[in-house]
């Protein structure tokens, strides 16, 4: 969905400017993060570790070609305006393509606890622990980017993910 903020009509040098490859990243992450839980929850934390890899990789998957078919729903929607019968190009499946791999490889980081760690409850700590540090890293590079303070920015963004891992805990997730 953050690829949908991009402005349209504009040739920048990326296909997806660095706000957007970051966004990307995050969204997949807290998209992991919120299925684990959910997962953790549905079965009352006896599910099997690599069934809950399994379905983190599915549902960011799946969220992954959603979220890359919007980008070209935007961008041919934006081109409409200007063009009757607009069509789209090969940037255009090039950064769909760059919105799914973000979204789907992002999991990965997160499930890979998953597969070392046998016993669930200290594989999901560990993936959590991940989620926040790649959240600290999304927020300092976004400051990178804008040139604000990073440690402000990585530490407010693991704080949200904090915040949010402890709406999914409490959830029972």
């Amino acid at each position: 969905m953050a690829a949908m903020a991009a402005v349209i009509g504009e040739t920048p040098a990326r296909v997806l400017d660095p706000i957007q490859r970051v966004q990307e990243v995050i969204f997949g992450v807290l998209m992991a993060m919120t299925f684990i839980g959910a997962m953790n929850v549905a079965t009352a934390g006896q599910e099997e570790v690599r069934t809950v890899m399994k379905t983190a990789l599915g549902c960011n998957l799946a969220w992954g070609l959603a979220d890359a078919v919007m980008y070209l729903v935007t961008v041919i929607t934006e081109r409409t305006r200007d063009d009757l019968r607009p069509r789209l190009r090969a940037r255009d499946l090039k950064g769909a393509l760059g919105v799914f791999l973000l979204v789907a490889l992002s999991t990965f980081p997160l499930v890979l606890p998953f597969l070392a760690i046998r016993e669930l409850a200290p594989a999901l700590l560990a993936s959590r622990l991940v989620a926040l540090c790649i959240l600290f890293a999304g927020g300092w590079l976004l400051a990178r980017h804008a040139g604000g303070n990073r440690w402000l920015a990585g530490c407010s963004l693991a704080a949200v993910g904090a915040v949010l891992l402890g709406a999914i805990v409490a959830l029972g997730g």
